[in-house]
């Protein structure tokens, strides 16, 4: 699928006026590419009957989520909330995996009473404590073993998750003690194996190298006579967050089918997915006003009134997303630190950068803030939380 449409900073006259009558800064969700981005989604999966679930915890905007709903993706949750929040926007049980690797009781016992379709779990003590709970309430819970590949994924140390030393999964030596354990727990049904490598993965290399290596780990099952239905390789996928127009959608064709070139099924095998920042990042644009230019020894400073409350990836991450001014009349170029008015030295989107001359008042965009951008959102600073518009 190729688009075409430039949606993500090239705005029409008419919405940036309205940009300016509104209270800044917001967030803007562009729900057309949202929409072209589901359906590539589905097109490019439905050729290999592939299930993908939305990770909820990419962003959990009410109209966000309605409108994934409707495109009849499952739902991935990582909190008890997010289970309800699923539930409450149409999402059916069957739908809804719970992974995590602390999951309390209480979620658990949410997660049971309302029959979902799987828990991804990651330690011999977290499989305890779901088969006792499961047995109180005279319920069989579905589990599927996250396990740890060890697989190196080529991304921010923050967000890579399938390393040994990364505290998701269970690594490859403890899994004789997890089946000898398994087969104890009358409360559990073992149904599926899950993997889960990183975030924002741009070389689909990496994701060569989880399907040779969940091959491997297959054939150390079968070796064992166990075949489960499901096998989950998680998400990942990253976006193009320097080109957000030349590349508003990622290459849904490209990683689907090298997951069917590499990854070796079983007879009845059904392959999943848990998809969130390839989903909704390009959708969304954190819309900021400038409060003040400031002068500075190498580059001026662009003081905004969005900070690290509205998007904290930057400061989190050091991640980059591109920025433009959607109001200036300049025809000139300088370098601006562009940073917010929260009292911390890491409040920066973008050290000299270099935009067009800028003034108090001109709308600021910072693109790709559909993933990881409202649903980290705090009030740190005594802040409110700011609004979105559609």
């Amino acid at each position: 699928m190729h688009y075409t449409k430039t949606f993500l900073t090239m705005f029409s006259s008419e919405e940036i006026t309205r940009f300016e009558s509104l209270t800044t800064p917001f967030y803007y969700y562009n729900l057309e590419l949202l929409k072209d981005t589901l359906k590539a989604v589905k097109e490019t999966s439905s050729e290999y009957n592939y299930h993908v679930h939305y990770a909820f915890k990419a962003n959990t905007n009410n109209e966000i989520l309605e409108l994934i709903q409707q495109y009849r993706l499952g739902a991935d949750c990582v909190s008890g909330n997010e289970v309800k929040k699923a539930i409450e926007c149409g999402y059916t049980s069957e739908q809804i995996v719970f992974a995590g690797v602390g999951k309390t009781d209480d979620e658990i016992n949410t997660a049971l009473d309302n029959n979902i379709f799987c828990f991804n779990c990651e330690s011999i003590p977290e499989l305890e404590v779901i088969n006792e709970l499961a047995a109180a309430k005279n319920k069989t819970a579905q589990i599927a073993l996250r396990i740890n590949p060890n697989v190196n994924a080529n991304t921010h140390a923050y967000i890579t998750t399938g390393l040994e030393e990364n505290k998701f999964g269970i690594n490859m030596w403890e899994l004789e003690d997890v089946l000898v354990a398994l087969a104890d727990m009358k409360n559990v049904n073992f149904i599926g194996l899950h993997f889960h490598i990183g975030s924002q993965i741009t070389d689909l290399n990496d994701f060569k190298g989880l399907c040779l290596r969940v091959n491997e780990i297959q054939n150390w099952f079968y070796d064992r006579q166990i075949i489960v239905n499901h096998i989950n390789v998680g998400g990942g996928l990253g976006i193009d967050y320097e080109n957000p127009q030349q590349n508003p959608i990622p290459n849904f064709e490209a990683f689907f089918k090298l997951f069917n070139d590499f990854i070796e099924l079983r007879p009845q095998q059904e392959l999943h997915f848990e998809l969130g920042r390839s989903i909704t990042g390009q959708c969304g644009t954190l819309i900021s006003k400038v409060l003040y230019v400031k002068k500075g020894v190498n580059t001026d400073f662009a003081i905004i009134d969005a900070g690290m409350t509205e998007l904290i990836r930057p400061a989190l991450y050091q991640a980059t997303h591109s920025i433009n001014n959607l109001t200036t009349t300049s025809t000139e170029s300088k370098r601006y630190d562009v940073v917010g008015p929260i009292c911390e030295s890491s409040d920066c989107f973008a050290k000299a950068l270099m935009l067009p001359t800028t003034k108090r008042g001109d709308l600021i965009a910072i693109n790709s803030c559909g993933a990881y951008g409202e649903v980290m959102a705090s009030q740190y600073n005594l802040r409110d939380l700011v609004k979105a518009v559609y």
